[in-house]
């Protein structure tokens, strides 16, 4: 059986809109569908249930009052009943093999969870300094694409949320989402997928790349604007910092090993050589705004930004780590 768990929160149109692509799923195997409402003040409720009445398999509505998108993901994966669990979000089209697709990447490459490739429908006109090839800015609008092979994930891939598929036993051996990291109202959160992976394959889980895997993703035109990528960038900061403190990853490169952070200088909270990077980046900014390659100059921008929420992020755990001191 297969398990299809989306968290919502406040946007019943779009949801509406991707609960009726998924009725067009076809596959021999039973299938279910769990929307988890996280708080929301709109019409989800209704949207669900109205469309329950004609969908082609079970839908079921959940409601997690615990705000964050792991803490919805958590109650409808407790709550499903399939053996192949998939998970998505509440703005996506899927093909009418997605499920079938899941299956058999994971039985061809022998692992036990697989994320897949996530295509743009642009709700406005792509803008210029947006590539309409993969690049480093896709992942601000949740997108991705690391080609036509497939990949295993660890040292350097890290799926999306957005389109992955598990076996269920992964949650009992590696547990579930950590809900102190993760997309919440107000904030834009990251890193619970690269948290629960690295997590996963220190349990000895072997999570794969497959590019067979398609989603499409609706991108809004609110998050087509530089305002909403400085803001994303800043939130990614404060993200890695938080899974810097609890794990102790590269906050620049996650999955990179053998770095002994004890070891490593640090000023304010933060290792000295991302200082050298940020004078790096402000240098090809400038450069970049002078010559006006716009392009270059927005993603030199982008990292300064990226640093800056790591600053803030570490000030704040260093003042915790200081009254924690005095406490004792």
């Amino acid at each position: 059986m297969f398990s299809i768990v989306i968290p919502t929160y406040n946007r019943c149109k779009d949801l509406a809109e991707t609960l009726k692509s998924l009725k067009g799923i076809s596959t021999k195997r039973s299938w279910e569908v769990l929307v988890v409402d996280n708080n929301s003040t709109d019409n989800t409720k209704s949207v669900v249930l109205d469309s329950a009445k004609s969908f082609p398999a079970d839908l079921r509505y959940v409601f997690e009052r615990e705000q964050g998108r792991c803490a919805a993901l958590n109650a409808g994966i407790a709550r499903s009943r399939g053996e192949i669990v998939l998970t998505t979000d509440d703005d996506v089209r899927v093909a009418p093999d997605w499920p079938d697709q899941a299956l058999r990447a994971l039985d061809v490459l022998m692992c036990d969870f697989v994320g897949g490739r996530v295509f743009p429908i642009w709700q406005k006109r792509r803008p210029a300094w947006v590539s309409e090839s993969p690049s480093k800015l896709w992942a601000v609008l949740a997108l991705l694409d690391y080609g036509t092979e497939p990949i295993e994930f660890g040292q350097k891939y890290v799926p999306l949320g957005v389109n992955m598929a598990f076996h269920r036993r992964c949650f009992e051996i590696a547990g579930l989402w950590d809900n102190r990291l993760g997309r919440k109202a107000g904030t834009l959160l990251g890193q619970e997928v690269r948290e629960w992976c690295v997590r996963a394959r220190a349990a000895g889980l072997k999570g794969c790349y497959a590019p067979e895997l398609v989603i499409d993703h609706c991108i809004p035109s609110s998050r087509l604007n530089k305002k909403y990528f400085r803001r994303w960038y800043y939130w990614h900061g404060i993200s890695r910092a938080v899974l810097y403190q609890r794990a102790r990853l590269d906050m620049e490169a996650p999955e990179a090993t053998g770095i002994d952070f004890e070891t490593v200088p640090h000023i304010a909270g933060v290792p000295r050589y991302l200082y050298r990077t940020f004078a790096g980046s402000a240098l090809e900014m400038a450069r970049g705004y002078l010559s006006r390659d716009w392009i270059r100059a927005f993603e030199q921008e982008l990292w300064l930004w990226f640093f800056a929420g790591i600053l803030r992020q570490r000030w704040k755990d260093n003042g915790l780590a200081r009254k924690q001191l005095l406490n004792t």
